[in-house]
C-alpha cells in the first residue's frame, strides 16, 4: 500500500502487530456523521481514541487557483460553494476585501441590506447546525422543528435574490437589488416568532438528561488550545475568550447596532451549544435594529466608482459612455491598484478572511482564503485522544465544520 507523505509520521509510529484491544480504523470519508468528506484515521484502545489524524482533500477543487484565473466579479458565485450553508457570508467577505483594495465606500442602504442578508444567513446556518448536530446525537424532533424555521428564512432569501442555497446576493460595491415590496414585513413576522422557537429548542434539549450526558464535559477546548490552533467564532468564545470581529474590528454598520457577545467558560460541547442558542437571540436583536434603520437611508445601493463598477442599469440603457464602460468591465474586468490586502469577517463559523495580492491586472496575482473550519478540523488531533468512539461524532458535529471551505 502506498502511504501519502503527509501520513508517513503517523504510520511509522503505529504497531501493526495484533493486540486484543488495539486497532486502527477509518472514520469517513463516506460516513453520515463526517459532515462532508472528512477522513479521520483513529487509533483505538478498546473504545477509547488514543490517536487521531484528520486527512482532508477529498473535496478539493482548487478554488483559490480558480480565483486567480477569474476577473473579480466572476469569482463571486464560486465563493458560494465554500460554506454553502451560509453562502452570502462568503460573498460578503470577498466583496469587502476587494472594496478595501479599491478604496471605495459602499452606500449606507447597501450596508443595511448586506447586514440583513448576512445576519439572516447566520440564523439559517445556526438552525442547520442545531438540526444536524442533534440528529447525530440521537434527537429526531428538533431536526424537524429547526428545518421548519430554516425554510421560512430561506424563503426570505429566495424573495430577495431568487436563490435558496447559493445566493450570489452581494456585489463588489454594494448589492444588486433593493429589498422587494413587503420583504421587511415578512422579515419582521419571522423575527417575532424566533424567540418562542428558540425557547422551544431549549425546552427540548437543554435539560434533557441524554443530551447533557452526551455533551457535558465532552470535547473540552482549553483557552490555550483554542488560541494555539487559531480557533474563532463559537469554538473560541466557548473557551472563555470574548472575541468577535463585529465588535473588535467593526465593519459595515456593526458599530451602530447594539448586541452582546455571549461567552462560556465551560469549554465543552454543551457550553458551545448554549452559545449558539444565545447568538440566534442576538442576531434577532440586530435584525430588528436594521429594520428601523432602513427607511432613513437613501435609495443608492451601489458605490459610484466608474473606473471599477458599472453604472446603474438605467444609465447603461440610455447613455452611450455608461454602456461602453459596462462592456469593458464585464468582458475585460476592472484593474485595481497594485498592493496587498487582507479583510476578515465574523462568519457563522468564525473568522472568514480573504487575502488578495494585486499587480494591477484584471485577475488577482494571489488569492488566499482563511476559512474557520480548516482550523477547527486540525484541532481534532489534539481534541479527540482520550475520548470514546461514540463521542467522536458529537465533537465533530459540535465544532460545526463544513468541507466546502476546508477543501478549497
Amino acid at each position: 500500500m502506498q502511504i501519502p507523505n503527509r501520513l508517513q509520521p503517523f504510520y511509522e509510529n503505529l504497531v501493526f502487530e495484533r493486540h486484543d484491544n488495539q486497532m486502527v480504523i477509518n472514520f469517513g470519508p463516506q460516513h453520515p456523521s463526517a459532515h462532508g468528506q472528512l477522513r479521520l484515521i483513529l487509533e483505538l484502545e478498546g473504545e477509547k481514541v488514543t490517536r487521531a489524524v484528520p486527512d482532508v482533500g477529498y473535496l478539493h477543487r482548487g478554488m483559490e487557483k480558480m480565483g486567480e484565473n477569474m476577473i473579480y466579479n466572476e469569482f463571486i458565485p464560486t465563493t458560494d460553494r465554500m460554506d454553502y450553508i451560509a453562502a452570502s457570508s462568503n460573498n460578503h467577505a470577498f466583496a469587502l476585501t476587494v472594496e478595501k483594495l479599491l478604496g471605495i465606500e459602499v452606500p449606507r442602504r447597501a450596508k443595511v441590506i448586506r447586514m440583513m442578508i448576512v445576519e439572516l444567513n447566520r440564523i439559517i446556518s445556526h438552525l442547520f447546525w442545531l438540526a444536524t448536530h442533534a440528529l447525530d446525537v440521537g434527537a429526531m424532533s428538533i431536526f424537524l422543528y429547526c428545518f421548519r424555521e430554516r425554510e421560512f428564512a430561506m424563503d426570505l432569501m429566495e424573495d430577495y435574490c431568487g436563490a435558496r442555497l447559493t445566493h450570489s446576493s452581494i456585489r463588489i460595491g454594494g448589492v444588486p437589488l433593493d429589498l422587494p415590496a413587503g420583504w421587511l414585513e415578512k422579515l419582521k413576522s419571522f423575527l417575532e416568532k424566533m424567540p418562542e422557537n428558540i425557547a422551544l429548542y431549549e425546552g427540548l434539549l437543554s435539560e434533557n438528561r441524554i443530551w447533557k450526558m452526551r455533551l457535558e464535559n465532552v470535547g473540552i477546548i482549553t483557552p490555550e488550545m483554542a488560541k494555539s490552533w487559531g480557533c474563532s467564532g463559537v469554538a473560541l468564545r466557548g473557551s472563555g475568550i470574548q472575541w468577535d470581529l463585529r465588535k473588535e474590528q467593526p465593519y459595515e454598520l456593526y458599530d451602530e447596532v447594539e448586541f452582546d457577545i455571549p461567552v462560556s467558560d465551560s469549554g465543552d460541547s454543551y457550553g458551545r451549544y448554549k452559545l449558539y442558542m444565545e447568538e440566534m437571540r442576538q442576531t434577532v436583536k440586530i435584525l430588528h435594529q436594521l429594520i428601523e434603520m432602513y427607511p432613513s437611508t437613501s435609495s443608492e445601493i451601489m458605490a459610484h466608482a466608474p473606473q471599477y463598477i458599472s453604472a446603474p442599469k438605467e444609465q447603461i440603457m440610455t447613455q452611450n459612455y455608461s454602456l461602453m464602460q459596462h462592456f469593458v468591465l464585464v468582458t475585460q474586468g476592472m484593474r485595481p491598484p497594485v498592493g496587498e490586502v487582507y479583510c476578515a469577517t465574523e462568519s457563522p463559523k468564525g473568522e472568514l478572511g480573504f487575502f488578495i495580492r494585486s499587480e494591477g491586472e484584471p485577475y488577482p496575482y494571489r488569492l488566499k482564503i482563511r476559512a474557520p473550519s480548516f482550523y477547527h478540523t486540525g484541532i481534532l488531533q489534539d481534541l479527540l485522544p482520550g475520548s470514546y468512539i461514540a463521542d467522536v461524532v458529537t465533537i465533530i458535529g459540535n465544532l460545526n465544520i463544513v468541507f466546502g471551505e476546508i477543501d478549497r
